[in-house]
């Protein structure tokens, strides 16, 4: 059986959508693709296999337990499978820093619209949730293909390698709103876990920042605030 392991050097772009996103941004780091017995010999199939020579990438149609044991989807019709990558963030960069983010879901969603609001230097602090988890792709509808991605075993790890930047933790904890707060660049937008947030430590930390809700609810969704926040923060670039 074809597993995903976060253990493993690779994983899956699973789709058409998903392939042509990791063939126009990570082309170098693909090293096969697999393309289902069922995909008709239209126009997409004829473009994904010219740009497969093109690229001396191999393609094989035959295999069809791969997308058996890969896809919960039976409309599957294209593989793309890629050696994952990490890199150093870029320094003089603007930075996203999610601390224990535990839902893959959440996590790709959040790296896609971080990529929306011109943040393509996410930090991760582990333990998280796997970036490269077929899952958390999807979620990021291919938006990973175009991010510098680093892990991290601390947050202090994180912070002694960019102590150049300004860190902006949002906690429920903290005195000032957004709209009160002087942004500097480069700039550190700093999320907790989804069911505890940001400790207090995060207090004495940068400036801590508020995002104002009614009290009629008592958080917003990790995903919701970090959209909120890159928004936000997205107005000081222009």
């Amino acid at each position: 059986m074809v597993k995903y392991s976060k253990k493993d050097e690779n994983s899956f772009a699973l789709g058409i959508t998903l392939l042509f996103y990791l063939l126009e941004n990570r082309k170098e780091d693909i090293k096969r693709i697999y393309l289902s017995p069922s995909f008709e010999k239209n126009e997409t199939y004829k473009k994904i296999v010219k740009q497969a020579k093109q690229e001396s990438i191999p393609l094989i149609e035959n295999n069809i337990k791969i997308f058996k044991d890969l896809s919960e989807k039976d409309n599957c019709l294209a593989i793309g499978e890629f050696k994952k990558r990490f890199t150093d963030l870029d320094k003089n960069k603007n930075h996203l820093v999610l601390v224990n983010p535990s839902n893959m879901g959440n996590l790709g969603t959040i790296l896609r619209s971080a990529l929306a609001f011109n943040i393509d230097n996410i930090a991760l602090i582990s333990p998280c949730a796997d970036p490269y988890d077929p899952k958390t792709i999807r979620a990021s509808m291919g938006s990973i293909f175009s991010i510098n991605l680093q892990i991290f075993s601390s947050f202090e790890e994180y912070r002694k390698k960019y102590s150049k930047h300004y860190f902006y933790p949002f906690m429920l904890q903290a005195k000032k709103q957004i709209n009160e707060i002087e942004i500097d660049t480069p700039y550190s937008i700093i999320l907790g876990n989804e069911a505890t947030g940001l400790d207090k430590s995060f207090l004495s930390i940068g400036t801590p920042t508020l995002i104002k809700i009614s009290n009629k609810v008592d958080s917003l969704n990790l995903d919701n605030a970090a959209s909120i926040a890159l928004y936000e923060f997205s107005k000081s670039n222009k």
